[in-house]
C-alpha cells in the first residue's frame, strides 16, 4: 500500500485582511520634540563658524570655555580648549569664532592675550583687572585664507587698518628707542616705533617706525632719521648746547625726522624702505649722497682737543670732518709726525654758490689739480681753538698770501695739505719773542743808571728842601711887611671912594658947575636961534 501524501494532512491556509498598527497618542510629543531638536541640530550645524588653533608661549591669563576673542570690542568667540603643543615649548588654543568672522581669517591676521601691562607708551589693558583677560585680535591685508595663527606675545602698537606707512631704519645702536616710543615730526609726535631687533651679525640694530597719514606724506627719499632719546648735551664751537624733543623723550627716548630745506626728492616713500638711523641731528643733516675727497694734513702743534670727528672749517662753512688721527715715525728727520686725517665734501661749497656766479670747473682739472692750484696761492691748514671751556679744537681752512711757498703731489692719494700755526701757538710764539727780547734787554746796565738816577734826584730834592727854608726865614718876614703896607694903602683909597670923602664932594660940585655951563650954552644958543644978528650988534637991549 503506498503511503499517504504527507502533505494532505496540512491544513490549507486561510487568508486573513492586515490590521493596521495603531500609535499611540503619547508618542506623538517626542517625535515633535525629536524634529525640532534635529532641525535646531541641522541649524546649529549651518551657523556654526570656523574654528581656529592659536599657538602662545604660555596659557597665562586664558580659560577654556570662558575666555573670549574680541575684535574691536566685540565678542567674535570663544577658546574651547588649551592644550600642550607636542614639542611642549608652547600651547595650542583651540577656539570657535562666529559664522560672520570667517572673511577676517587671512593669513597675516593677529592675536594676542590683553591683560594690564606697563610699557613706555603708558598702563593698557587696565579693564581686565574686573572682565578678566581676552584675546585681541586684529585682520591683516593678505587676501590667503589661514585657520592657523601664531599669538603675540605682546600687543601690535599699531591697528592694521590705521592709515599710514612703516617704514625700516638701521642704525649702530639701539639707544633709548623702545617698543612704543615716540616718532616726531619738528617736535609734533605723528608716530611710534613698533619694532627693534638686533641685526644677525651683530653689528648694527634694525628698527621698525610707523608714521600716521597724512604725516607720512613728509617722508621722502632724502628724509632723515636720528635719535632724539634723552637730553642731547654736546660741547662745540658755540659752546654748550642742550636739545631734546619733548620731557617725554627724556624718560622714554624717541626717533625723529626731517626732510632737508634743499631736497629734490619731495614724493612720499614707500612703505618698507629704509633708512639710516643717525646719532643725532648732526650727523643726520649731512648729505649722505656726499662724496667725501680725503686729505692728510701735518701739525706741529699739540693736537690736546682735535679729536676724530671735528669739524673742518672754511671760513665760517662747514666743509668736513676728522677721521683720523694717527702717528708715524719719520726716519729721515728722527722724529715723529702726527698725520691728520680729514674728509672734505665739494657738495657743500658748491651748494652755497651765488646764482650766476662763476664756479671751478673742476671737472676737468680735477679735484687735486684744482686745490694744488689753491696751494700755490696760500691755501694752508690751521689748527684753531673752538671752545676755550673745553679747549676742543678745529682744522680751519684759509688763505695765508703770507706763507712760505710749498708744493704738493696731487697724485698722491690722499693729498697732503701744508699748514701753518695758528692760534694758541701764534700767541705762544708772540710771548716767546717777547720774552727773548726782555732778556736781551741790558737790565743790569739799566738797573744801575736808574739808582744813579734816583741818586740825583734825592739830592735835587735836598736842596730844594733847603730852599724853602730859606725862603720861609728871609722872604717871609718881607713879605708879611708888604702884605700889611698894600692893606693901609688899600684901606685910604677906601676911605677916599667913600660917599662922604673929599673925592666924591669935590666930584660932585664939578659935576654941578659942569651942569650950569651946560644951561648957560642951551641959553646962549637959543638967544643966537632967535637974535642971530646979535653976533654983529651985541645983545639988544631990554624992550628994542
Amino acid at each position: 500500500m503506498a503511503d499517504p501524501d504527507p502533505l494532505a494532512n496540512i491544513p490549507a491556509a486561510v487568508a486573513h485582511p492586515h490590521r493596521a498598527v495603531r500609535l499611540p497618542l503619547i508618542w506623538i510629543i517626542p517625535l515633535i520634540a525629536a524634529v525640532i531638536g534635529g532641525s535646531i541640530a541641522v541649524r546649529a550645524l549651518l551657523d556654526q563658524g570656523p574654528r581656529i588653533s592659536i599657538s602662545f608661549q604660555t596659557a597665562d591669563g586664558l580659560e577654556a570655555g570662558k575666555t573670549k576673542i574680541r575684535y574691536r570690542n566685540v565678542e567674535v568667540g570663544e577658546i574651547r580648549t588649551i592644550a600642550l603643543a607636542p614639542d611642549h615649548h608652547s600651547v595650542i588654543v583651540r577656539a570657535d569664532l562666529v559664522k560672520d568672522a570667517e572673511p577676517l581669517l587671512v593669513s597675516d591676521t593677529r592675536f594676542w592675550v590683553v591683560r594690564p601691562r606697563i610699557a613706555v607708551g603708558g598702563v593698557s589693558g587696565l579693564g581686565t583687572l574686573l572682565s578678566g583677560s581676552y584675546v585681541g585680535m586684529d585682520i591683516g591685508h593678505a587676501t590667503r585664507s589661514s585657520h592657523a595663527f601664531r599669538g603675540l606675545e605682546t600687543p601690535p602698537v599699531v591697528a592694521g587698518d590705521l592709515p599710514g606707512r612703516e617704514y625700516v631704519l638701521h642704525g649702530d645702536t639701539i639707544g633709548s628707542v623702545a617698543v612704543d616710543s615716540p616718532v616726531y615730526f619738528r617736535h609734533v609726535q605723528v608716530g611710534e616705533v613698533t619694532r627693534s631687533q638686533l641685526d644677525t651679525d651683530g653689528r648694527g640694530v634694525t628698527v621698525g617706525v610707523f608714521v600716521q597719514s597724512p604725516y607720512d606724506r613728509f617722508v621722502t627719499a632724502d628724509t632723515r632719521f636720528w635719535h632724539a632719546s634723552g637730553l642731547d648735551v654736546a660741547f662745540g664751537s658755540d659752546g654748550v648746547r642742550i636739545e631734546t624733543e619733548s620731557l617725554a623723550t627724556l624718560l622714554i627716548g624717541g626717533v625723529a625726522f626731517e626732510t632737508p630745506t634743499d631736497a629734490t626728492e619731495m614724493t612720499p616713500a614707500p612703505a618698507g624702505r629704509s633708512f639710516r638711523l643717525a646719532g643725532d641731528r648732526g650727523v643726520a643733516m649731512k648729505s649722505p649722497n656726499e662724496h667725501p675727497v680725503p686729505y692728510v694734513m701735518y701739525f706741529k702743534s699739540s693736537l690736546r682737543g682735535l679729536s676724530v670727528g671735528s669739524r673742518v672749517d672754511l671760513n665760517g662753512i662747514d666743509v668736513g670732518e676728522v677721521t683720523s688721527i694717527t702717528v708715524e715715525y719719520d726716519s729721515t728727520q728722527v722724529a715723529y709726525r702726527y698725520p691728520v686725517e680729514i674728509n672734505v665734501y665739494p657738495e657743500r661749497i658748491r651748494a652755497r654758490y651765488r646764482a650766476g656766479a662763476i664756479a671751478p670747473d673742476v671737472a676737468k682739472t680735477g679735484v687735486y689739480q684744482f686745490v694744488e692750484h689753491l696751494i700755490e696761492h696760500g691755501f694752508r691748514g690751521q689748527l684753531r681753538t673752538a671752545n676755550l671751556l673745553t679747549g676742543q679744537q678745529y682744522v680751519a681752512l684759509d688763505f695765508f698770501p703770507q706763507a712760505p711757498r710749498v708744493t704738493s703731489d696731487p697724485g698722491k692719494t690722499p693729498m697732503e695739505v701744508p699748514t701753518v700755526s695758528g692760534g694758541i701757538d701764534e700767541l705762544t710764539g708772540a710771548l716767546t719773542s717777547i720774552a727773548a727780547k726782555v732778556n736781551a734787554l741790558p737790565l743790569q746796565k739799566i738797573g744801575t743808571h736808574t739808582d744813579e738816577t734816583l741818586m740825583a734826584l734825592q739830592r735835587t730834592l735836598d736842596s730844594t728842601n733847603l730852599l724853602v727854608q730859606r725862603l720861609q726865614a728871609d722872604v717871609a718876614p718881607e713879605l708879611a711887611n708888604t702884605v700889611a703896607e698894600a692893606r693901609r694903602t688899600l684901606g685910604e683909597a677906601d676911605s677916599a671912594l667913600s660917599a662922604q670923602g673929599p673925592l666924591q664932594l669935590n666930584l660932585q660940585q664939578t659935576l654941578r658947575q659942569l651942569t650950569r655951563a651946560a644951561e648957560a650954552l642951551r641959553s646962549l644958543a637959543d638967544s643966537l636961534d632967535r637974535h642971530p644978528e646979535a653976533l654983529l650988534r651985541g645983545k639988544p637991549k631990554d624992550g628994542s
